[in-house]
């Protein structure tokens, strides 16, 4: 039982209709759950509906009812449905929950007769029988000769049927007569309303159901079973296919919710070219790739909703579980390994530009299936896939994409909206199999250099480049990969740095925080930057500095900086929410655009001065362009860093007076002051003093006498991670018995066991959070500076085990549940790694 079968338009209407916030399901009985039978008695619902509604009345934000001309007593007898699923009798009037059975004198008194007068109409009528309800009689004529039941029925509507307070629903060989309202529209209008339903569907075969049909509107969905007139939109054949109907129902509306099983984010592998990234599986599918740029619509977005969503997938055709997938030493190239298929990915790095192409080579000793679903802009472009002998085309996109696969037979399916092509290919040792995705281009014809020289130049572009790093002695792999990783995630051609590959990977499992990091912030890529220049490499922030220097042309000064950036140097639209995509593991909504667009945080100035610093000293030279940056952004704190501001964490309340804000002010005008003693610029001779007032307010106002540790704010107790800064930056002396009280209290207050949170404050946003990468580096440092290695040692080693097998970090982990969290993989979790192993390193 398939849902291939339905309809493809019907399919489509139910993956939308699945994707409704609160949805309402019902259907009549008769000739819909159970086929009509001659003896009613006998009439059983078919078990795969059955198990169908089952699940989906098991669902969250899922109500299922039955709503039949039958008694109610009766139904629940017949069916033998669960609790969950909401039974309706006698055309609405009976309700399992809510129906008072109790009626007045009056319509008893009519209720009697109306059996007494139906009792003499049938008197000698064979095959008539009378059906006996707590508000209603019906009278059945299926198993009488059509004259006899024409002959009765005639006399009923002259008879009964026209007396006042009789209410009349005449359906297949049956007329009902009832003493209260009965209409399963209406009763669908009842249980609408009792649940908040934003989308309904109702399924029925009879002319009763035509009443529910016509109530239905704007999102919802009808569906006549059987031959005949209809207010539904749409037609199935019998009651098999509503089974078909329901269980594919079920099954969207489950991976909307809860998403399908979602592969633990570590483990997941980025490939990248300094122009796009795309990220792997375990088991080698393409799950995520934004085209044209890294924070564009998704062509795959399997990572949000599942293969719906666009997958790109290679795997064999038996024996499905891979031995292992690893990086190709120093590259950002990506083996995936089973017994007899090995597959490997990489992004062309020399591609033309405004192209993304994904090379996938399968090599091996054994049969292969791939499988090819592009979903452009997130899956709201329907697209249509051509088979040429070159490979395939794929229509209905203002951007051209083609995947080039000579020789490979392709089977291409719909569901309704979107084409997807699948094929089984022969892979032996001597003849590996090439898959390239061209994004940005309809050429399927063969590259000018062979896929083996592409994929050497792509590998030693990355081997070449980290052959120039002085990497620690301390995890030396892993810093490795973490550095790749920051340069993978800088935009090469603007110089700007993506925050993480992804957007609304979720700080909470079914949690609403999933947030949108592909774009530039201020801060976040400054210390992407410095930390590559640590490592010994200062192109990557000469290319940032002169995105900064792009930013601020822009601006009347660099007080209207905002905290983040597209990647190209513009601002952001609006944040808005893709709510057609269930979501990592159901945690929605999935977002696209970033709201902290729009916030004052002072602290940003800081990171950009210290980096100029940096930069300069390994240099040498500080240049003319830089230097008039540093004044205008001293200038900026001068004028603005009494103010209060959203802060590091980009909290969406009011603002405060932030320690860490104040401190990233005092870094400001204490880098800019040491830059012009050291290289002979003319400093404002205010800045010193500046500096000295701004030291003196933190350290006044930031302690908190009733926690004993600077806290976050100088409002209130509470602490944050952030405050570490006010001794890592060197506002404070890290002897200074107030910093290593500052430690204590953060570690007593924000660290639970491998990892340490933000803060435990109430942000205005519901849900909770996991522990912070970045948060746990800074705690490392700040035991390292108050002598306590041992514990930098064992919380450093905890942060290493958070790695995934690749070597990758996502934004968080949660220490209960024992699993990352967040957008992945996140340039802060990396710095932080690079920057510990560093220190550890400088004092063995």
């Amino acid at each position: 039982m398939t849902a291939e079968a339905l309809p493809a338009e019907l399919r489509r209407a139910l993956v939308q209709l699945a994707r409704t916030p609160r949805l309402l399901i019902a259907c009549d009985y008769d000739g819909t759950m159970a086929p009509i039978v001659a003896d009613p008695e006998q009439a059983r619902p078919l078990p795969e509906s059955v198990n169908a509604l089952r699940s989906l009345a098991s669902l969250s934000s899922t109500t299922v009812a039955v709503i039949s001309g039958r008694a109610l007593r009766d139904l629940a007898t017949l069916s033998r449905l669960p609790s969950e699923v909401h039974l309706v009798g006698s055309h609405g009037s009976e309700f399992d929950v809510g129906f008072v059975h109790a009626l007045d004198a009056a319509a008893r008194q009519l209720l009697i007769k109306i059996k007494n007068e139906l009792e003499r109409i049938i008197d000698g009528a064979e095959g008539v029988h009378l059906e006996m309800k707590p508000a209603s009689v019906a009278v059945h004529v299926r198993r009488a000769e059509a004259a006899v039941g024409e002959r009765v029925f005639t006399a009923l509507r002259g008879g009964p049927c026209t007396w006042d307070g009789v209410q009349v629903t005449e359906g297949k060989a049956v007329i009902e007569l009832a003493v209260v309202q009965t209409d399963k529209g209406h009763a669908l209008d009842v249980l609408r309303h009792q649940v908040g339903a934003t989308a309904a569907i109702f399924l029925g075969d009879d002319v009763t159901d035509e009443k529910a049909f016509a109530r239905l509107t704007g999102p919802d969905l009808g569906i006549k079973v059987g031959e005949g007139q209809t207010l539904a939109a749409y037609k199935i054949a019998d009651t098999t296919d509503v089974a078909r109907v329901l269980a594919f129902l079920m099954e969207e509306r489950r991976t909307w919710l809860y998403g399908e099983q979602a592969v633990p984010i570590e483990r997941i592998s980025m490939l990248a070219n300094e122009r796009s990234v795309a990220l792997l599986t375990p088991d080698a599918k393409v799950t995520w790739l934004c085209h044209p740029e890294p924070d564009s619509g998704a062509v795959f977005a399997d990572l949000l909703g599942g293969p719906t969503a666009g997958v790109f997938g290679i795997k064999p055709e038996r024996n499905g579980l891979p031995l292992g997938q690893r990086y190709l030493p120093g590259t950002m190239t990506v083996e995936t390994r089973w017994s007899k298929l090995l597959v490997t990915d990489y992004l062309d790095h020399y591609a033309p530009p405004h192209r993304t192409d994904i090379v996938r080579v399968i090599s091996g000793n054994t049969r292969a299936v791939i499988d090819f679903a592009p979903r452009p802009e997130f899956g709201q472009v329907a697209v249509k896939l051509a088979a040429e002998p070159d490979g395939l085309r794929v229509l209905g996109t203002s951007d051209p994409i083609v995947l080039r696969a000579p020789g490979v037979e392709w089977t291409i399916t719909s569901d309704g909206q979107h084409e997807s092509a699948q094929a089984v290919v022969e892979v032996t040792p001597d003849q590996p199999i090439v898959l390239e995705l061209r994004c940005g281009s309809d050429d399927l014809s063969p590259a000018e250099v062979s896929e083996a020289d592409r994929r050497a130049r792509a590998a030693s572009y990355w081997t070449d480049w980290l052959a120039t790093l002085k990497l620690p002695e301390v995890q030396r792999d892993l810093v490795a990969r973490s550095a790749l990783t920051l340069k993978g995630l800088q935009h090469d051609e603007t110089g700007a740095f993506l925050a993480a590959a992804t957007t609304s990977l979720p700080e909470e499992i079914g949690g609403v925080r999933n947030w949108d990091y592909r774009y530039c912030w201020i801060r976040d890529a400054a210390l992407s930057a410095q930390a590559l220049v640590r490592l010994g490499s200062t192109a990557e922030a000469e290319k940032y500095l002169s995105w900064v220097h792009g930013v601020l042309a822009t601006l009347p000064g660099p007080e209207r900086l905002h905290p983040l950036y597209t990647l190209h140097g513009t601002h952001l639209g609006p944040e808005a929410v893709i709510d057609t995509l269930p979501g990592y593991a159901g945690s929605r909504p999935v977002r696209v655009g970033n709201l902290a667009n729009q916030q004052v945080q002072l602290d940003v100035f800081g990171p950009i001065v210290d980096l100029v610093a940096m930069v300069t000293e390994a240099r040498g030279k500080l240049t003319d362009e830089d230097w008039r940056m540093v004044e205008a952004m001293a200038e900026a704190v001068s004028r603005r860093w009494h103010e209060p501001d959203h802060g590091i964490w980009e909290e969406r309340a009011a603002p405060r007076h932030r320690v860490y804000s104040k401190v990233m002010c005092w870094v400001t005008l204490d880098r800019a002051i040491k830059l012009a003693e050291a290289y002979g610029r003319p400093a404002d001779p205010s800045w010193p003093g500046l500096r000295d007032t701004i030291r003196a307010d933190v350290l006044e106002n930031g302690w908190n006498e009733e926690v004993q540790s600077y806290a976050t704010a100088y409002d209130g107790p509470d602490l944050d991670a952030a405050t570490l800064h006010i001794g890592l930056s060197g506002l404070i002396d890290p002897q200074d018995e107030r910093f290593q009280a500052t430690v204590t209290a953060t570690e007593a207050e924000l660290r639970s066991g491998v990892t340490v949170y933000r803060y435990h404050r109430d942000d205005g946003l519901p849900g909770t959070e996991g522990g912070w990468h970045i948060c746990a580096a800074w705690m490392i440092e700040s035991y390292l500076l108050t002598g306590r290695r041992t514990e930098a040692e064992e919380l450093f080693q905890q942060m290493v085990d958070c790695a995934g097998p690749t070597g990758l970090l996502p934004e968080e982990y949660d220490p209960i549940a024992e699993r990352s969290l967040g957008n992945h993989p996140q340039a802060y979790s990396h710095i932080g790694l690079i920057r510990c192993a560093q220190l550890l390193s400088k004092q063995d």
